[in-house]
């Protein structure tokens, strides 16, 4: 397992919904900011002025920034590659992130299922050509994609069967998780050899580590049990983490405490840990790994300055009286247009006690 030490004490990453960016710097999430180069390269110098005008206090953004050759937006997530790869008609709106619309695949065609060359097919085949067109314009090519989750794409094919076959027909998803794992492997390793980094596109806090890491994303592993992921997606997710490393898992759901054991069997470096988990049982099962504690974009939005500083600091004065704040960070992910940027002020000026704590 390749170990990870943040560039700083207590990194902070904020990222906000499509709607917000629409809202607040005229931005459209139509298909050209995701598939159109200069396109992607016009909204990437706009988005990190913004962020430094807004919240350039935390650290966001760039005062200045220069235009740079991106293949992937670092400022939404996005997921949309991978079941695009997988056949899955995407739509694109102005103020949302992309939607892969389901596909309701028989169970005969799941099992029939085997990966595709992601080189020849959509939209991978227009991304490379793209990052050959940006390398030797530039002589480089930043950026990476959101390649998503095994579990959160064998949804996109067959929808909430996946989780009656985990009991019915357990073998089936096995091997589906372990082809579609292999898929996501294969596109990552790629993007990884021709921009050095996979997963910013995941979440921005893969940009506070070098090596940076790559980030499983497991949004729907919180709807199956911690035996169920043992027994049929933790065999392929083992594999991939020994062959993408440093690996990380992205966990939104509120029950990381609960599947944690099994995760810490994963030569695995990093865990998100969605808002809700228990952080003590989480923190006291992997030892080990870097932390980043994700605060709820719900309370962001709705509640007071006062109990979003009450929130950050329960989550760092759990994490301080583990001995554990040199390995946790702090984002909050997904805030819609809205959320008073004074609140964000007041986690982050929690987020300074305890880093002067730690000084």
């Amino acid at each position: 397992m390749v170990p990870l030490q943040a560039r700083e004490f207590i990194p902070v990453e904020l990222v906000f919904n499509p709607n917000w960016w629409r809202q607040s710097a005229g931005i459209s999430f139509d298909r050209t900011f995701f598939l159109d180069p200069q396109t992607r390269i016009d909204n990437d110098v706009r988005m990190r002025r913004v962020l430094f005008e807004r919240f350039g206090q935390m650290g966001l953004g760039e005062a200045e920034p220069q235009p740079r050759p991106i293949i992937g937006s670092a400022h939404v997530a996005g997921g949309f590659v991978i079941p695009a790869l997988l056949g899955a008609e995407v739509w694109f709106e102005p103020d949302a992130a992309p939607q892969p619309l389901a596909m309701r695949w028989t169970p005969e065609q799941i099992e029939r299922f085997e990966k595709p060359d992601f080189r020849l097919t959509w939209p991978m085949n227009d991304l490379i050509a793209q990052m050959d067109q940006l390398e030797a314009e530039w002589g480089y090519v930043v950026g990476d994609l959101n390649t998503d989750g095994a579990l959160n794409a064998a949804y996109h094919l067959y929808g909430q069967s996946v989780y009656t076959d985990f009991y019915e027909a357990p073998e089936r998803v096995r091997r589906l998780l372990g082809q579609i794992s292999e898929l996501i492997g294969d596109v990552a390793g790629y993007i990884h050899g021709r921009t050095g980094t996979y997963s910013v596109s995941v979440n921005r806090m893969a940009e506070h580590f070098a090596p940076s890491p790559f980030l499983h994303a497991n949004c729907s592993v919180q709807m199956i049990s911690p035996a169920s992921y043992a027994e049929i997606q933790f065999p392929s997710e083992f594999r991939l983490a020994e062959r993408l490393q440093p690996f990380g898992v992205h966990h939104c759901g509120s029950n990381l405490h609960r599947i944690a054991p099994e995760y810490a069997r994963l030569p695995a470096a990093y865990f998100e840990v969605g808002w809700g988990s228990d952080l003590a049982q989480s923190l006291a099962a992997l030892p080990d790994a870097f932390m980043n504690l994700r605060l709820s974009p719900v309370r962001m939005l709705q509640e007071t300055p006062d109990a979003l500083a009450a929130d950050t600091e329960k989550l760092l004065g759990v994490a301080a009286a583990a001995g554990a704040l040199g390995r946790v960070g702090l984002c909050c992910i997904n805030m819609d247009y809205g959320t008073p940027d004074e609140n964000l002020f007041a986690m982050y000026a929690v987020v300074e006690q305890y880093r002067r704590m730690g000084a």
